[in-house]
């Protein structure tokens, strides 16, 4: 049976990169593994343009569970460099999902739009048998801006710093203790330390400040495969060899706890929240600086060498099989 969470690279090359549609001039940057967005260009403008599911968490609020929703689906866009300004959204909700319930959700996702800037251009909403919680669609984000400012996460180059914001499993780590706090054996104010770690699963403001400090080579937002696989995505990419030093990376409060506890890696578990982001020397005070005048813990956590692959810790790895949080989702709800 295949394994769950995104497709590896061998499949997206046998079954997708060579089956793409028509090939027009206008797109200046179709699908790759371990690109999250493509760009279409429009006159004198770029479009970055990203697609993900949307899911919809009831245990952790509805209308956090909106702005939780949008974020995941605008942070493919904002690490392109450009702002995102317009998100397209589809919706199959299950039938017995009632009115109120959808309200509670949308007035989340609008929330999170206006503060951001985004408009919301169109959308289909419908109520399906078969369908059924928490993936309820998928959004569209788009973001409209200077071709000059693209950046992308296979743009890393030797000599280039690492850095990586906020640490390892800080979405997962928040998910699943606020889904299931009485099956996690936790005092209660670790318990709560950790649930607090879903409040950071944004990246878009760090995304933007980091882009507008200058000096970036390539930004990727950590989920499915965790820290490992974004370190992996974007080296393979490239064609460089990154060089990771763990003990330079922040990790949050509640989450080493969490995860011993879940029995779960915290560098190979999704994170969305966390950016990797390559600078060039020069340039990585100003982009340290202005991720912590928001108060975004970040470390330079290695370097980008000449060669492939990523060293972590001295160790050469492969990229993750799986994403460690998934196992440890499916038994914590089978225990449910």
């Amino acid at each position: 049976m295949p394994e769950t969470g995104k497709i590896d690279r061998s499949f997206f090359e046998e079954y997708i990169a060579s089956r793409l549609g028509a090939a027009r001039s206008d797109i200046a940057k179709g699908p790759k593994h371990g690109v999250d967005f493509g760009v279409i260009e429009a006159g004198a403008h770029a479009v970055a343009v990203a697609t993900d599911p949307i899911s919809m968490l009831p245990a952790i609020g509805l209308e956090r569970a909106g702005r939780f929703a949008t974020d995941i689906v605008l942070a493919d866009v904002a690490v392109s460099g450009l702002t995102p300004t317009h998100l397209a959204v589809s919706f199959s909700l299950p039938p017995e999902l009632s009115d109120e319930e959808f309200a509670q959700f949308w007035r989340g996702v609008d929330e999170e739009c206006s503060e951001l800037g985004v408009g919301i251009v169109t959308g289909h909403t419908a109520r399906y048998e078969g369908c059924q919680l928490p993936w309820v669609g998928h959004g569209t984000a788009l973001a409209v801006g200077d071709p000059e400012q693209l950046l992308y996460p296979d743009g890393a180059s030797p000599g280039d710093r690492v850095l990586v914001t906020k640490g390892p499993a800080v979405e997962s780590v928040g998910l699943l203790t606020t889904l299931f706090p009485d099956q996690i054996d936790l005092p209660e104010e670790q318990l709560a330390t950790a649930q607090a770690r879903l409040d950071e699963t944004d990246s878009v403001r760090d995304a933007r400040a980091v882009a507008e400090a200058g000096g970036v080579t390539a930004m990727h937002d950590a989920t499915e495969g965790g820290l490992l696989g974004a370190f992996h995505e974007m080296a393979d990419s490239a064609g460089v060899q990154f060089s990771i030093d763990s003990s330079s990376i922040p990790v949050r409060p509640g989450v080493a706890d969490a995860c011993e506890r879940l029995g779960m890696d915290p560098w190979r578990a999704t994170t969305a929240g966390t950016l990797v982001v390559t600078v060039d020397p020069d340039s990585v005070g100003a982009v340290v600086t202005a991720l912590e005048d928001r108060g975004t813990a970040v470390g330079v956590a290695g370097r980008v060498e000449a060669g492939n692959g990523v060293v972590f810790d001295g160790e050469r790895t492969s990229p993750p099989a799986g994403d460690a949080s998934w196992p440890v989702y499916e038994r914590l709800l089978d225990d449910s």
